[in-house]
């Protein structure tokens, strides 16, 4: 029984073997209240998610105290997976750990990438980006100092191994609350085009909502802010390109209908609702989405232990 979703995953994927010879997308999440660890989950087509590890836990929490949470999974230029994530409600650091296969995982390292700023309330949602001309690891964040009545601004640092960092700066600073951020790299025939995708935490006029700019590059330089992208109450965007076809998911969070949600582009212009195309972890917030390889997906649906019990974190304030 344990592995019917699994079943259904694959039957789902026999209809159309075109496809799921071309489309293994990994989600990487965590669930409520983030100390339990990151969950991980399967797609042959980007839209309908299968839990792996039968729904349990893929990765748990090492070190007392640490949580979980707004996990960013991706794959570097040497094929090792990185993976962040943020570690604690409160401080100055985020967590990071590497694989070479997704199944064994290096110990998990505890970054305070903000400590030379004392005055630090936070590191949430960490996020990474190869920058090809520099050779190194961009790494986003969003971080508010206890006294700066701004609130939280994006902030990044680079670094090649993870160990030695430049010193934090503020990456975009629209003159509004910001965090969430991610960058979304779309290149076709004629064009490059980065999309710096980020929360509006704007409290008056109420936002809660996802917003974009555009640049050349990693760096920018970004382009006004787009008018908000989907509804109120909305965090954690993440993109993927399915054909010529553009999704933004992201956790809306605010009961009674908290649940991912996605809206679709085809020229960063019109957007539609495509929450009812997608299907996803129940439970599942703030992640990200990851192509891989049909032997990468194959040895991820061969693992059965979600019986083992996670290491208990810190409870959500």
């Amino acid at each position: 029984m344990r592995r019917l979703g699994i079943v259904a995953l694959l039957a789902a994927c026999s209809l159309s073997q075109a496809a799921c010879a071309q489309q293994n997308w990994l989600f990487a999440y965590f669930k409520e209240p983030g100390n339990q660890g990151i969950y991980l989950a399967l797609s042959r087509d980007g839209y309908h998610y299968t839990a792996l590890n039968d729904g349990g836990p893929w990765l748990a929490p090492e070190q007392p105290g640490e949580i979980m949470r707004d996990v960013y999974l991706t794959r570097g230029p040497d094929g090792l997976f990185q993976m962040v994530w943020t570690w604690a409600w409160h401080g100055n650091a985020l967590g990071h750990a590497t694989s070479r296969d997704l199944i064994h995982w290096s110990v998990q390292q505890y970054i305070p990438i903000m400590a030379s700023h004392q005055d630090t309330n936070n590191v949430w949602a960490p996020e990474l980006a190869w920058d090809e001309q520099r050779g190194k690891w961009l790494v986003l964040w969003s971080s508010s100092s206890k006294d700066d009545a701004r609130g939280n601004r994006i902030w990044c640092s680079y670094t090649s191994d993870f160990n030695d960092f430049t010193p934090p700066q503020i990456f975009f600073d629209p003159g509004f609350v910001v965090i969430d951020a991610t960058l979304f790299h779309a290149a076709n025939k004629t064009r490059s085009s980065y999309y710096l995708i980020l929360k509006d935490q704007t409290n008056d006029p109420l936002r809660y909502q996802e917003r974009f700019a555009t640049g050349p590059t990693v760096e920018g330089p970004w382009s006004p802010l787009s008018p908000p992208i989907n509804e109120s109450w909305s965090e954690g965007p993440s993109a993927i390109q399915i054909g010529d076809t553009y999704l933004v998911f992201y956790d809306h969070y605010r009961p009674p209908h908290a649940q991912y949600e996605a809206v679709a582009t085809k020229d960063w212009k019109h957007w539609t609702d495509a929450s009812a195309q997608i299907s996803m972890p129940a439970a599942s917030k703030h992640g990200s989405f990851l192509q891989i390889t049909d032997e990468e997906a194959n040895r991820l649906l061969s693992r059965h232990d979600a019986g083992a019990q996670p290491k208990a974190g810190a409870p959500s304030p």
